[in-house]
């Protein structure tokens, strides 16, 4: 089946041999928080706020990094190409010790690198300004108390310092994305005043610098959160504008736009003007943005950006999404095998020619061609791509089962 499909792409120009090198070699970074529901290890007991809800209780979520680090272990067992892992800061491994956000260190972290470096995976990293006492108001670097915006100034700062401290170790730039939850739930009297103060928060975290072979850093809008749904702070403009005038990128999350919104459009509009574009890929539905992640026409076209602009090495991407109704590995699995299935899918157009008949206004043979692309023998070449990864094919979902059997199901509820 692949040699056919391989001669049907080699009709429109496409080597198929050169699409399943590419796709191995673009890293995707895998999400931590999706094996536990965004909880954690500080065991503080706060409930998830700043407009973040996991919904469901299926059982055998991970209760500690021994758990967390098994299902990570399992799950990579099923996703093909090269992998990353995303950690939030509130993943800090202390050893039952409390520690406050503020006074966090790179040892705290070291566990999780260490770990890492066994498997040949990097790690990227995320500040934790949610689901904390200190936030107040939902309001945290943008806060009208000095005091409050200290103690999130010193967060970020720290996540900062450990950050560069993972790149540095694992010789891969690690990026560490700045998302805050600040808004409000009704109309604001104010709308300049906090996103002042956030610029002003953000240049002081900013002054501290580091070598941008260890760090990437990013910021990242959203146009609402749950609870939050008047007025959000840092919103696309104001992160836009931060990082364009500070040096710094800026970080698209297709489910933090409204609907009608593309972020596919979004990719190489950016990339006109930043040398990096930091990417959440996720799914939107209705007011949640953190929905698992399907082969659906928005995740093609993301990808198709990516690829067309040979930009797999400027655009950074990684997952986020959380479902605790389902199995949560299996969620894990199905969004990051389509994230690479997407770029697969990618991979496989003869993008130079579809350039060429744009450019040449051939409006009616680019749309005849991008038709006819529709229905060539994908599913043959990703086979191919699991079998050459040594990853399970369709039946994969078996392995999850045969882990929950034995695994999940003997977790307390």
């Amino acid at each position: 089946m692949y040699s056919e499909a391989q001669k049907a792409y080699a009709k429109l120009g496409v080597d198929t041999e050169e699409a399943l090198r590419r796709c191995a070699a673009i890293p995707v970074s895998l999400h931590c928080w999706q094996g536990d529901d965004v909880i954690g290890f500080e065991n503080t007991g706060e409930a998830l706020s700043g407009g973040i809800q996991a919904t469901g209780n299926y059982p055998g979520k991970a209760r500690s990094p021994a758990e967390l680090m098994a299902d990570l272990d399992f799950v990579f067992s099923l996703i093909p190409g090269s992998k990353r892992l995303n950690l939030h800061a509130m993943y800090a491994i202390s050893d039952g010790a409390a520690i406050e956000r503020d006074k966090l260190t790179p040892a705290h972290f070291a566990p999780w690198l260490a770990w890492a470096k066994n498997r040949g995976v990097d790690i990227d990293m995320n500040p934790t300004l949610f689901s904390h006492p200190m936030v107040k108001n939902g309001l945290t670097l943008s806060h009208p108390d000095k005091a409050i915006r200290d103690y999130w100034i010193r967060h970020v700062k720290a996540c900062r310092e450990i950050a560069a401290s993972i790149g540095k170790a694992q010789g891969s730039p690690c990026l560490n994305n700045i998302w805050i939850a600040d808004g409000l739930k009704d109309t604001p009297a104010d709308r300049l005043g906090p996103r002042e103060r956030l610029r002003d928060s953000l240049d002081e975290i900013f002054a501290v610098k580091y070598d941008k072979a260890y760090i990437i850093d990013a910021v990242e809008s959203k146009l609402f959160g749950i609870g939050l749904e008047a007025y959000t702070v840092g919103s696309s403009e104001f992160y836009l504008a931060y990082a364009a005038t500070r040096g710094i990128n800026a970080l698209l999350d297709n489910g933090h736009f409204h609907p009608t919104e593309k972020v596919a459009d979004k990719i190489p509009a950016l990339l006109a003007f930043f040398d990096k574009v930091a990417l959440h890929i996720t799914r939107g539905v209705h007011w949640d943005s953190d929905h698992v992640v399907l082969f659906e026409d928005e995740l093609k076209e993301i990808a198709i950006e990516i690829i067309r602009n040979h930009a797999e090495h400027r655009v950074l991407i990684g997952l986020d999404y959380f479902d605790a109704s389902i199995n949560r590995l299996a969620a894990w699995a199905v969004g990051a095998r389509n994230a690479q299935k997407a770029l697969l899918s990618a991979l496989l157009m003869p993008h130079e020619t579809l350039r060429h008949l744009q450019d040449a206004a051939e409006n009616t043979r680019l749309m005849v061609c991008l038709e006819e692309l529709k229905t060539l023998p994908f599913g043959a070449v990703w086979d191919e791509y699991l079998a050459r990864q040594n990853i399970a094919g369709a039946d994969w979902f078996q392995r999850v089962e045969e882990y929950e059997r034995t695994v999940l199901s003997k977790r307390a509820a």
